[in-house]
């Protein structure tokens, strides 16, 4: 007798985290993983997750790099390319005439480009870095 009684006190506790979840807003998740020094050039390492419920078709962003003295160094177009929904995805680029130790900031600037219909990717936009440079939006 006490197992249902316990198996349904653990179902319900369950309830608020299911709702919770279906709850959250779709979000595209974008990550600076790595900055690596290459001859001449630094390369940027994204991680890139949709997690809109919709493949798209091409995602393009509007980026600033900002060098460690707050100046604008560059504004540039990183087009990530297509990102089905739920699989994560890694993205490089590469910068030439950059110096990763002058990178302090990198901005998305706006969307340049979301391949996907009645779908706004800046406001999914959630952003984070595991590096020692900041990323903003």
């Amino acid at each position: 007798m006490r197992l249902p009684s316990f198996a349904l006190l653990l179902s319900l506790a369950a309830l608020p985290a299911i709702a919770a979840a279906e709850d959250a807003p779709p979000k595209l998740a974008l990550e600076l993983n790595r900055i690596d020094p290459l001859d001449g050039a630094c390369r940027l390492t994204f991680m890139a997750e949709n997690g809109l419920g919709t493949d798209l078709r091409g995602l393009a962003l509007e980026t600033v790099l900002i060098d460690t003295d707050g100046q604008v160094e560059r504004l540039t177009l990183f087009d990530f390319g297509d990102l089905p929904a739920g699989i994560p995805r890694v993205r490089q680029f590469d910068l030439p005439g950059l110096s990763c130790a002058a990178l302090g900031r990198v901005l998305i600037n706006g969307v340049a480009a979301c391949g996907a219909e009645a779908v706004d990717c800046a406001s999914a936009l959630e952003l984070d870095t595991r590096t020692g440079v900041e990323v903003i939006g």
